[in-house]
This record gives structure tokens, sequence and C-alpha cells, in this order.
């Protein structure tokens, strides 16, 4: 499925992704919409982005070129806003069976190879949040 390395489980119908080339940057809804917004003006597209309406988050599917996080203060900033970046495990797709639940959803749909870059996602998430007060 568009270069994704999708596999489905036969028993429930899931369709999942290893991480590893591919990753992913997981964040709040209302902070997702702000990114989507920055990166389309930029042109950045087509991002693929998978929405979990009933957690109210969404999860950018992006290149793994995301270098560790070194600075706790900048953790620490990640973490209070809900971002979380995916390097390795499964990573869950949307099926494209009715799915009652409304569990995952295409947002932006994986429709070609393009795989943002993360360091330029996680880029724009520091440039959407609140700046930190320094004491």
């Amino acid at each position: 499925m568009c270069s994704l390395p999708t596999v489905i489980d036969p028993a429930t119908g899931r369709i999942t992704m290893q991480a590893g080339f591919v990753g992913a940057v997981m964040m709040p809804t209302d902070l997702a919409q702000r990114v989507k917004s920055t990166l389309d003006f930029r042109g950045l597209a087509p991002l693929p982005i998978i929405g979990h309406p009933r957690a109210r988050m969404w999860t950018f599917l992006v290149r793994s070129d995301i270098r560790p996080i070194g600075d706790p203060a900048d953790v620490a900033r990640l973490w209070k806003a809900r971002v979380v970046v995916i390097r390795d495990g499964d990573i869950g797709l949307p099926s494209p069976a009715p799915d009652t639940l409304m569990v995952r959803t295409w947002v932006s749909p994986a429709i070609s190879k393009f795989r943002p870059s993360g360091a330029v996602i996680l880029e724009c998430v520091r440039d959407c949040l609140p700046r930190s007060n320094s004491r």
C-alpha cells in the first residue's frame, strides 16, 4: 500500500506497518491541524495523516530522520503538548472496511511514496507550540 511495509492480520483484518524507514509523529488534533496548515502553506504535500477520532489525535507518517532530542527542556515541552515520536514498533493503519468504532481514519491518505521529513514535522510542531517562559 503506497510503499508502506504493511501487514494484514487475517484473523482481525487489522492493518499495521512496522516503523523503521517510515516512522510517525502523533499529536493532539488541534495542534496537528495548525501543523498541517503551516506545512500546506509551505507547499509540503501530500502529507499522509491518520486520524484517531475518539482519542482526538492525528499521526503524521514521516521519514525516520529524527535525531534524538538532547535538550531536556525540549523533551518536556513536547511531552507536555502530548507529542509522541514513533521510531519503532507497530503503527496501526486505517482499514478500508467500515469501522463502526471510528478507531482510525485517513485525514489525508498515503497516495504516493512521499513521506515528509520527521525532523521538519517536529520543527513545525515546535514553531506551533507556545513559547515557554524562562525562569
